[in-house]
């Protein structure tokens, strides 16, 4: 089917509040233009406050509801959540990348939730080089970086996973230049600096959420790797100073 606007998957969790997963990613899909659908990995037990616990669906059932949106609608861009493990994620990855070898990928590798419940220990497999392989940008925190690579130097852990894929690393944890994104994989790290003053932003529930989903959005849209990162960046900002509260509004 050929819509007017171009078509991004979300293939995560379900939170009921919104604020996180596939509905979340519903949201920012919109707010930029492009139509938005999902593929639920998990129910998640939360609020914007409390991360209770997460009902993983077996591999089976995500594949179930994926196959027929894969047959039915052309995709431009798929954004990736939480998944239970990489057996999973690699398996997803094969069915997008046979269906539409040519549709963005972005994984936000989400280990633990912004309230601290874990999710994952760590993502050292040997299958993860084959994984980043088949995605355009992995978009980790400081501190996912280094779990996900076992190196403590975040800078030094980013060029590790840019030998395989982009890597926008996200400075919202940073000891070195709070703020400051960087993205790996075209020679020298490129730097997104932030536009607004830290003292305006406020911690939101999904913030890595609704940045990756608007890099899907922006590169659906024909966008260059950089300037989608950018601009999902002075996106998010604005997320992060809509309100005071925990979850973030999408209109002004």
């Amino acid at each position: 089917m050929k819509y007017k606007h171009p078509i991004v998957l979300s293939i995560a969790g379900f939170d009921p509040t919104g604020g996180a997963g596939v509905l979340s990613d519903a949201k920012t899909f919109e707010q930029h233009g492009c139509l938005g659908m999902g593929v639920l990995t998990g129910n998640t037990i939360q609020t914007e406050i409390e991360f209770i616990s997460v009902d993983w669906f077996e591999k089976q059932t995500i594949i179930t509801q994926l196959n027929p949106i894969l047959a039915n609608y052309d995709i431009s861009a798929v954004k990736i959540g939480i998944v239970e493990n990489l057996d999973v994620l690699s398996d997803i990855l094969s069915l997008v990348k046979i269906a539409f070898p040519s549709a963005s990928i972005v994984w936000d590798p989400v280990l633990a939730a912004s309230s601290g419940f874990v999710l994952h220990d760590s993502w050292n497999d040997e299958s993860l080089k084959r994984i980043l392989a088949m995605i355009d940008l992995i978009t980790p925190n400081v501190l996912e970086v280094k779990r996900i690579t076992g190196i403590e130097d975040e800078i030094e852990a980013a060029f590790q996973l840019a030998k395989s894929t982009h890597v926008l690393l996200k400075g919202g944890h940073s000891s070195m230049r709070l703020g400051v994104d960087l993205l790996f994989g075209e020679g020298v790290p490129r730097e997104i600096p932030a536009r607004l003053d830290p003292k305006l932003c406020f911690q939101k529930h999904g913030s890595g959420c609704i940045l990756s989903a608007v890099i899907a959005s922006n590169l659906a849209l024909g966008k260059p790797l950089f300037e989608a990162c950018q601009e999902a960046k002075y996106y998010i900002e604005k997320r992060l100073s809509s309100n005071e509260h925990l979850l973030a509004y999408h209109v002004e």
